[in-house]
């Protein structure tokens, strides 16, 4: 199938594994160029890297914590130096901590909704700065903590409700100037995140019992969504969430 996704140029924060991996090499599967986006394992990044180029596309690395603006603004540089453009942003660095609430602080609730939610301001604005060849499209990754309550979740979730509010903002804003702006919400994944969970047994357990389709979601549902924001097929589609979870929102 063609995408028309061929020859853009794409940033994905967080690429080096997990969810953000499998969008970056998805991305690269029709033949978009990556930047791979990391800030401690470099050899992961670097893994991401071949395989990208194995797939017919350029990659290039970029170490940075996207909750920093000055690091952020260094990755643009290095983006505008190597390609001179970008017309496909997805954010979905991700961080957090998992505590009960008399356990929380502001320290912690600070950290998360920095990276996780304010994090997509300076990474917008950097954006829109590059040139770009047609629409752009802007493709953030949150989950269902934003509307549903998970335990030891709260600071996190309260930072991708953000997040989706944030998507709603931005693309009544910027729709006119040709930006999509859209968010996919991912249920349950299976991914190195879930070993950070005090509960995950428990969680992974329940969530397989109440999803319709039987399984937990995987790092490529989520990937499979994201690129299809990023096509001329979603061009309508502005400051929506789009959810991938096998179901499980739906029921009571």
């Amino acid at each position: 199938m063609d995408l028309k996704l061929r020859g853009k140029r794409a940033l994905v924060t967080g690429a080096s594994r997990g969810i953000g991996r499998a969008i970056a090499l998805s991305l690269a599967d029709f033949k978009v160029d990556v930047a791979i986006n990391f800030f401690r394992n470099r050899q992961a990044a670097e893994e991401v890297a071949r395989e990208i180029e194995a797939r017919g596309a350029r990659a290039l690395l970029l170490k940075g914590n996207v909750a920093n603006e000055e690091h952020v603004a260094r990755m643009f540089a290095d983006i505008r130096a190597a390609w001179n453009g970008l017309d496909i942003l997805v954010s979905n660095a991700a961080s957090g901590v998992l505590k009960p609430v008399t356990e929380l602080n502001l320290h912690h609730f600070h950290w998360t909704m920095d990276i996780n939610a304010a994090a997509l301001l300076p990474l917008v604005q950097q954006f829109l700065r590059l040139p770009a060849r047609g629409p752009r499209a802007v493709v953030a990754v949150s989950s269902l903590g934003a509307v549903r309550a998970i335990p030891n979740y709260t600071a996190v979730g309260a930072s991708k409700a953000a997040l989706e509010s944030m998507v709603r903002h931005l693309a009544a804003e910027l729709a006119p100037q040709g930006v999509r702006i859209n968010a996919v919400s991912a249920g349950t994944v299976e991914t190195d995140a879930l070993k950070h969970f005090p509960n995950r047994e428990a969680l992974v357990e329940e969530s397989q019992r109440r999803t319709p389709a039987g399984r937990l979601v995987t790092p490529q549902d989520v990937a499979n969504a994201v690129v299809f924001l990023c096509t001329d097929f979603a061009s309508m589609i502005h400051g929506q969430t789009i959810l991938v979870d096998g179901g499980y929102s739906i029921l009571a």
